[in-house]
């Protein structure tokens, strides 16, 4: 296995920007791993958590880092973390390598990879996938793309956070496009899944045993599998939000678009996500969107009055 840096992987020095539902357990999962972490955050509660996990706040005297681990909201945020006014690329070693997993086009990763090179950086364009629970138990699937060096500068860091990494191409874009591509599913998935069960419950089907038979029938998704039961238990404490799905679905919807690739399907569910969005439940989690279809059909879902 190859080390990150001459220092080793045992105390290799990461610096982590976002540390929200998924980048808190995946800094917590590095620090399991032996690795010192140092974390960015807006909210001074998740910073406290990362630092009540064994970490420690980024501050201006902290330790160059031989990797940076990006996961913020999108584009924009990446930029700016990574280039502008946060600027911490500035704070790797020569050499050191980028990991952004924001869900992006293909082409803002391959200029974000241009822009580290330059500075003589390395760049791993590596989105994420598997859910916050996943994320805290260092489980993810990473989709990644880059060159040969930044997979060995990144590896300690991979394993710390991810059972599973696709190495899909040897420069940035093609983890990007990959992870759009899971993106239209998954979205599409949670918004069927609310689709199906609430059309059952006009049909007197109800939600728990819409779940018992449909997870062991050929309708099943992982998403249904996974986001039924928060609608059964009327729990919408977010896993993740409504509000990531118009994010995410209009970045799929842009790079169909530059491709002039209809997306209908994907189209028709983002609908869904803004509709709930509109509705006030950005916050809940996203199987909150079957709400969109009982308000519509007069149901009542469970732990609804």
């Amino acid at each position: 296995m190859a080390n990150a840096t001459h220092h080793g992987a045992l105390n290799m020095i990461l610096h982590f920007a976002g540390l929200g539902s998924m980048g808190l357990g995946m800094a917590l999962s590095c620090l399991r791993a032996g690795l010192e972490v140092h974390g960015a955050d807006t909210n001074p509660d998740r910073l406290a958590a990362l630092v009540a996990g064994g970490g420690q706040a980024l501050q201006p005297d902290s330790p160059k880092a031989d990797a940076l681990v990006c996961v913020v909201l999108n584009a924009e945020q990446t930029r700016n973390v990574l280039f502008g006014a946060a600027a911490l690329a500035d704070r790797l070693r020569p050499g050191g390598v980028i990991l952004s997993c924001a869900t992006v086009a293909p082409a803002f990763a391959r200029e974000m990879e241009a822009e580290a090179e330059a500075r003589g950086l390395c760049y791993l364009d590596a989105p994420i996938s598997g859910g916050s629970i996943k994320a805290a138990s260092g489980q993810l699937s990473i989709m990644a793309a880059g060159k040969p060096e930044a997979f060995a500068a990144a590896r300690p860091v991979l394993d710390a956070m991810a059972t599973t990494v696709f190495e899909l191409g040897d420069t940035a874009g093609p983890g990007s496009a990959m992870k759009a591509v899971n993106q239209m599913l998954a979205g599409v998935h949670i918004a069927a899944m609310a689709e199906a069960m609430t059309f059952g419950m006009t049909q007197g089907v109800a939600p728990d045993r819409f779940l018992e038979v449909i997870r062991q029938c050929a309708g099943t998704s992982w998403m249904l599998e996974n986001r039924a039961p928060h609608i059964v238990a009327g729990d919408y404490s977010p896993h993740s939000s409504v509000n990531i799905w118009p994010k995410d679905l209009g970045i799929v919807l842009d790079i169909a678009r530059e491709a002039r690739f209809p997306a209908p399907i994907t189209a028709a569910a983002l609908q869904q996500y803004l509709a709930a969005a509109g509705m006030g439940l950005g916050q809940e989690d996203d199987a909150a969107v079957a709400k969109v279809y009982a308000r519509n059909a007069g149901l009542t879902l469970p732990g609804e009055a």
